[in-house]
């Protein structure tokens, strides 16, 4: 699971959930640069840190020892919360996971040194795994 080594601040103040904020194409991380065969986002989400290991265990598992795999994003984004039967009040939550918010036209990974047709049914099952809708571009 990846999460940061160290933090300056420990909780984040929550952003506004504003659907035409996050529907706004990425500017940063939207090409190809390392690999061949990479998988992009579509739609906007949340991917927790989970989302993202099991999406890296089924990649990893097609590159076997002559590929080579690249994770474009890191969750770095802390979410907080109370547990559960605890009444309002006395202050905020404790973080629990991290996640990167990801926005459409992200490259989320990166697969070279394998065949396309490998590349490209390890890369769908991949996109299964995390919460948007994905496609998968060449370089």
């Amino acid at each position: 699971m990846l999460f940061p080594k160290k933090v300056k601040h420990r909780k984040w103040q929550t952003q506004r959930k504003s659907g035409k904020r996050l529907s706004r194409p990425d500017t940063r991380g939207t090409t190809v640069v390392f690999g061949s065969f990479a998988l992009k986002a579509l739609s906007s989400a949340r991917a927790t840190s989970n989302q993202i290991e099991a999406a890296r265990k089924v990649l990893t598992r097609a590159t076997t020892k002559t590929g080579k795999l690249w994770i474009r994003i890191f969750p770095d984004r802390p979410v907080t919360m109370k547990p559960a039967e605890v009444g309002m009040g006395s202050g905020k939550g404790d973080p629990k996971f991290y996640v990167f918010e990801v926005r459409p036209g992200r490259v989320l990974f990166e697969i070279d040194g394998v065949p396309e047709d490998i590349a490209r049914a390890h890369l769908r099952q991949a996109g299964m795994k995390l919460p948007v809708k994905t496609t998968i571009v060449t370089h």
